[in-house]
C-alpha cells in the first residue's frame, strides 16, 4: 500500500506552501459551510420562518460549546506539528496517542453536561416562546453528537499538522453530500430533528473515514504499544495548549451569547434575519478560516525548527491573500446580499431581506480586520502562545457584550450588525502588538544564544 507523504513547511517557498496548504483546506471549509447553509435553507423552505428562527437562536450557544471542542482539537494538533517540524517522531506519536485519550474523555463529559441543561440555557438566552421547543430539540441532538465532532476534528487536525491538508477535505466532501441527502430524506418525517441527526451522522462517517485513512497511510503515525500509554506529562502539555485555544472560542462566544439574547428580544423575524445573515457571512468567511488553519500549521512547524524569519514571510503572504479576498467579498455581498437572503424562505418578508442585506454589507466592509484576526491569532497559537490568543478573545467578548447589553437596546438591529466588526478591530489592536513583542523576544533570545556559543568557541580555542 502506498504511504502518504507529509509536507515539511520549514524549507522551500513560503508562498507555495501557504497556497498549497490553504486551497484544499478552503475547499473543505466551503463544503462544510455549504452543507451547513443548505441545512438552514431546507429548514426554512420546508418548515417555515419560525423553524429557521429556532435554529438561528441556537447559533451562539452552539458556537460556544462546539467551538470549544473544535478549538481544543486544533490546539492538540499544535504540539504534534511542532514535534514534526523538529523531526522528533517518537514524541510526536505519543502526543497523538495522548490526544486521543484526552479528547475522547472530554468529549463524553461535555456532551452529558450540556445535553442535560439544554432547555435551561435557551431560557437564559430569552429565546422566544414560539420557537424554544424546536430550538431545544435541534441543539440537544447536536450536543449528543459532540464526541463525533471531536473525533473528526482531532483526526483532521493531526493530519493537517503533518502538512496534509487534502485528505480531510476528501472525507468532508463525502460528509457534505451525505448530509444534504439525509436532510431531504429526514426533514419531512422528523421535522427539525431530521437536519440535526443528518449533521451528526455525516460527521461520524467523515471522522471514521479520516481515522482509517490516517492509520493506513502515514508510516510515522504507526503507534507502538509504548506510544499508547497514557502519560500525564503529555496530557498536561496538550491541555496547556488545547484548553486555552478552546477557551478562546468560548470566551469569544460569550459575547455572541449576550448579543444573541438581545436579538432574541427583538422577535423571531429579527432572529431569522440574523440567522440567515450569519450563515451567509460564515460561508464567505471560509477563506479567512483557511488562512488561519494554514498559519497555525505553518508557524507551528517553523517554530519547532527555529525558523522565525520564515514565520514573518508566511504571515506577510497570508495578509496579502486575505486583503485581496476581502475586497472581492465586499463587492459581492454589497450587490447581491438581498438575493442571497431570499434563498432561505419561499416567501421571505421585505423586513427579513432588508435586515439580512444590511448585516452582510456592514460585516463585509470590515473583512480585512477579520482576516488579520485569524492570521495573527492562529500564528501565535501555532508558535505556542495560546494564552495571548485567549486575551484577543476577551477583547472580542467585551465588544460583543457591549453591543448586546448597551447598543442593541439603544439603537436596535443596526448595532447587532456592527458588533462583529467592533470585536475584530479591538482584537487586532491587541494581537498585532502581541505578535511584534513575541518576535522581538525570540530574536533577542537567539542573539544571546549565538553570543554564548561564540564565547565558548573562543575559550576552547
Amino acid at each position: 500500500m502506498t504511504k502518504k507523504k507529509t509536507v515539511d513547511m520549514t524549507n522551500g517557498s513560503p508562498f507555495k506552501h501557504i497556497v498549497g496548504f490553504m486551497l484544499p483546506t478552503l475547499v473543505g471549509l466551503i463544503f462544510q459551510q455549504l452543507y451547513s447553509m443548505v441545512d438552514m435553507v431546507i429548514i426554512g423552505r420546508y418548515l417555515g420562518e419560525d423553524s429557521l428562527a429556532a435554529v438561528g437562536s441556537t447559533g451562539a450557544i452552539n458556537f460556544m460549546i462546539i467551538g470549544f471542542c473544535m478549538g481544543l482539537c486544533t490546539g492538540f494538533a499544535i504540539p504534534i506539528a511542532q514535534k514534526f517540524g523538529a523531526k522528533d517522531f517518537v514524541s510526536m506519536r505519543r502526543f497523538v496517542a495522548n490526544s486521543m485519550w484526552t479528547a475522547g474523555f472530554l468529549g463524553v463529559v461535555i456532551a452529558i453536561i450540556v445535553y442535560i441543561f439544554s432547555m435551561d440555557i435557551l431560557e437564559l438566552l430569552n429565546t422566544p416562546s414560539n420557537i424554544i421547543d424546536e430550538a431545544c430539540i435541534y441543539i440537544s441532538i447536536l450536543f449528543i453528537g459532540i464526541p463525533v465532532t471531536i473525533m473528526y476534528n482531532l483526526a483532521a487536525g493531526i493530519t493537517r499538522s503533518l502538512g496534509d491538508s487534502r485528505t480531510p477535505v476528501y472525507f468532508l466532501l463525502i460528509s457534505s453530500v451525505l448530509n444534504i441527502g439525509l436532510d431531504f430524506l429526514m426533514v419531512e418525517s422528523m421535522g427539525i430533528a431530521g437536519p440535526a441527526w443528518a449533521t451528526v451522522i455525516s460527521q461520524l462517517v467523515s471522522g471514521l473515514l479520516c481515522i482509517r485513512y490516517m492509520k493506513h497511510k502515514f508510516d510515522i503515525l504507526s503507534l507502538k504499544k509504548e506510544d499508547l500509554k497514557l502519560d500525564f506529562n503529555y496530557v498536561t502539555k496538550l491541555l496547556y495548549v488545547g484548553v486555552p485555544m478552546g477557551l478562546q472560542y468560548s470566551i469569544t462566544a460569550i459575547g455572541s451569547v449576550v448579543l444573541q439574547s438581545a436579538v432574541n428580544i427583538l422577535g423571531s423575524t429579527y432572529v431569522a434575519s440574523s440567522a440567515a445573515a450569519i450563515k451567509i457571512s460564515i460561508f464567505f468567511s471560509a477563506p479567512f478560516d483557511a488562512l488561519g488553519s494554514t498559519a497555525a500549521t505553518y508557524s507551528g512547524q517553523n517554530m519547532g525548527a527555529g525558523e522565525y524569519d520564515r514565520i514573518n514571510k508566511g504571515i506577510k503572504w497570508c495578509v496579502i491573500i486575505g486583503s485581496v479576498y476581502s475586497l472581492v467579498a465586499f463587492a459581492i455581498l454589497s450587490f447581491f446580499g438581498g438575493n442571497l437572503a431570499a434563498l432561505f424562505l419561499e416567501k421571505p418578508s421585505e423586513l427579513l431581506i432588508q435586515n439580512t442585506s444590511m448585516y452582510l454589507r456592514y460585516n463585509a466592509m470590515f473583512y480585512v480586520w477579520l482576516a488579520l484576526v485569524n492570521i495573527i491569532r492562529f500564528s501565535i497559537q501555532g508558535m505556542g502562545y495560546s494564552v495571548l490568543a485567549i486575551m484577543a478573545g476577551v477583547f472580542e467578548m467585551i465588544a460583543r457584550s457591549l453591543a448586546g447589553s448597551v447598543l442593541v437596546p439603544a439603537y436596535g438591529y443596526i448595532a447587532a450588525c456592527l458588533a462583529s466588526p467592533l470585536a475584530w478591530i479591538l482584537a487586532d489592536v491587541f494581537l498585532i502588538a502581541a505578535y511584534f513583542v513575541i518576535m522581538r523576544r525570540l530574536k533577542n533570545r537567539d542573539s544571546i544564544a549565538e553570543s554564548r556559543i561564540r564565547t565558548i568557541k573562543a575559550v576552547v580555542r
